[in-house]
């Protein structure tokens, strides 16, 4: 394990039911329905000394409906690290600091993650304000296995990474676990990930959860190969969820070994590459490792 992982860090006092006065604060927001908006979300915001969020201009929106002045700051992948340093000055005075994402629970696929271990590590106390997240909802609406489930995020948008990712969540059901799969995408990118869930783990049943809470909230369920058919057809719009059901066996996946080869040694070494390939298909690894030596002798005298 890592050491970013296996860190531990100090015992700090919880806010528990109440509204904290200092502190951070990971303040869940709707995704959609602003019926969905906390009655404790809004008393945090409205007392925060600052309000951490990735577009002040989308954020101040939501304040303003709810008649909520505060002192906005961005808070995003670009500018998190650089950022760390006032903020936790601001933290370490006694303030109140609460981050929210553009929807949903914080620091789940959005940024915060750095800010929340700097502030256990420096000993200041965390809590959340629960609320909207649509991979749950997600999860719950489509009729699949809810657990266990492994939550994916954003897949890499490059097809070859994204590819050589899936490999591994196969590697991981060869070794014996049989989650549900749940994963954001863009709706530009949809047909080709569902199309690639399809080759890379079998046609199964999934689940298309769109625009959720909203007017034209969506729950499509089908085989991976249709909805893929489908929205290759007709492109999604809005915000997208996917959700894929467990492997049970049944699923007839016809894999190319060359091409999940090729597709892995564009982010790995030869070495990782194969020993990704031979856990997801299950082949014995000197027989993957005799095919990769063979493609790269083909690529070399390709180049000649």
């Amino acid at each position: 394990m890592s050491d970013e992982t296996s860190e531990s860090f100090p015992e700090t006092a919880q806010a528990g039911g109440g509204v904290p006065t200092s502190g951070l604060v990971l303040v869940s927001t709707p995704i959609g329905n602003l019926g969905d908006f906390t009655d404790r979300a809004r008393e945090v915001l409205a007392r925060a000394h600052l309000v951490l969020c990735e577009d002040t201009r989308r954020t101040i929106r939501l304040l303003a409906h709810f008649g909520i002045t505060a002192r906005l700051e961005a808070l995003h992948d670009h500018n998190e690290a650089a950022r760390l340093p006032r903020v936790m000055e601001e933290l370490a005075a006694g303030r109140l600091v609460a981050l929210v994402s553009d929807a949903g629970t914080p620091v789940v696929s959005d940024p915060g993650y750095r800010l929340v271990r700097a502030a256990l590590a420096a000993g200041i106390a965390v809590s959340a304000i629960p609320g909207p997240n649509a991979a749950v909802m997600a999860l719950v609406l489509s009729g699949l296995p809810p657990q266990p489930f492994l939550f994916l995020g954003f897949l890499p948008p490059r097809r070859a990474a994204r590819r050589s990712a899936l490999a591994q969540v196969r590697a991981a059901e060869q070794a014996g676990l049989r989650p549900t799969l749940v994963l954001y995408e863009a709706p530009h990118r949809l047909a080709e990930t569902l199309s690639d869930l399809a080759d890379m783990l079998g046609d199964r049943p999934a689940a298309i959860a769109r625009e959720l809470t909203k007017r034209f909230e969506e729950v499509r369920r089908d085989g991976l190969a249709a909805l893929a058919a489908a929205y290759e057809t007709t492109p999604a719009r809005g915000e997208i969820t996917i959700v894929v059901g467990p492997e049970t066996g049944d699923e007839a996946v016809d894999v190319d070994v060359d091409q999940l080869l090729r597709d892995a040694l564009t982010t790995q070494s030869l070495k990782q590459a194969v020993a990704s390939v031979a856990a997801a298909t299950g082949l014995p690894r000197r027989t993957v490792y005799a095919r990769a030596l063979a493609l790269a002798s083909e690529h070399e005298r390709g180049e000649q």
